[in-house]
């Protein structure tokens, strides 16, 4: 017996996340097709970027124009609305508010808003502001694994109160397990009762996919997920297992197989993203993957075990170099 997933709908950030990989340097052929094949397969929102404001980011100029997106581009690259709706994600900070029209004249139907919880009150602000702009809004709450029971129920105040539409349960470091999920989700529900709930994972336990079915199965509404689960680090819940697993005889899995087979298989050549292990034991220790990217982006890329060894020793001695 399969309980009921009807009712979900699928975010693809591969864009947005996936941009974390290759800072955002996709061309725009590459994104028209993906907006192309996700309509097709039945994907209810494509979030295409960050609506971040440039002179508000460092490294701007480097950075593909994912990164913060631009109204009148953004028409050049989508010159017809399909089904499928546009998403974007801002950090609190990062966002000039006058850079976000109003939706009527925004290719733009979701704003989400990322924040870590000390935070919350400031997402808040922007997405009330969203919201009288007509968007459809969620607050993504970063690092839940690491935020104490207290916070959270304050944050939860304040949130079942707000105008926000989805609020987002986010296992930034792809350390919680579907027993984490499923309880977060009764909290969360418990807390916010008007709220419809969302779920953002990370693949660094090869969980992603567990976390994000047990969470439909609990009525979760909104389902992020990337192809070929292109995202920071370990990545993100693969679009394409959603797509073949969802209860909802809209979705189809072959378009995605075209966007993987055409673009992900030759981008994953050139750029790394997925489990591997240096971000499990980040995952398993419930830490942010940086050490981690940042040893696979040195010459002791596959040194597991000298890695092991200096995240779980307790005084970490620095600049001791090992012979």
């Amino acid at each position: 017996m399969h309980a009921k997933t009807s009712h979900c709908k699928i975010v693809d950030c591969t864009i947005r996340d996936g941009g974390l990989v290759n800072n955002w340097d996709f061309s725009v052929e590459f994104v028209q097709h993906l907006y192309k094949t996700l309509n097709e397969a039945g994907v209810d929102y494509m979030e295409i970027g960050y609506k971040n404001s440039p002179k508000l980011l460092k490294g701007a100029d480097s950075a593909g124009p994912w990164r913060f997106l631009d109204d009148e581009f953004l028409r050049t690259v989508i010159p017809e609305k399909k089904n499928t709706k546009l998403s974007a994600l801002v950090d609190i900070g990062r966002v000039d508010e006058n850079d976000i029209l109003p939706r009527e004249q925004s290719l733009l139907d979701l704003i989400r808003v990322a924040c870590y919880i000390q935070d919350v009150d400031k997402a808040l602000e922007l997405v009330r502001l969203f919201h009288e702009r007509g968007y459809e809004t969620t607050i993504n709450i970063m690092a839940l694994s690491n935020v104490m029971e207290n916070q959270l129920v304050e944050a939860f105040e304040l949130i079942e109160k707000s105008v926000v539409d989805v609020v987002y349960i986010v296992d930034s470091y792809g350390s919680l397990t579907p027993n984490d999920f499923s309880y977060l989700v009764d909290k969360f529900k418990q807390h916010v009762p008007s709220k419809r709930l969302g779920v953002h994972t990370h693949n660094n336990m090869q969980l992603a996919f567990a976390n994000t079915l047990i969470a439909a199965e609990k009525g979760v509404e909104l389902l992020d997920a990337s192809v070929y689960g292109m995202g920071r680090a370990a990545g993100n819940c693969p679009t394409e297992l959603l797509v073949a697993n969802l209860k909802n005889p809209k979705y189809d899995l072959r378009p995605v197989l075209d966007m993987i087979e055409k673009y992900m298989i030759p981008l994953r050549e050139k750029e790394e993203w997925g489990y591997i292990i240096p971000y499990m034991i980040t995952g398993m220790l419930d830490e942010h993957p940086r050490s981690a990217m940042a040893l696979r982006a040195s010459d002791n890329k596959d040194k597991s075990v000298d890695f092991y060894d200096t995240l779980t020793t307790p005084e970490v001695s620095q600049g001791k170099s090992k012979e």
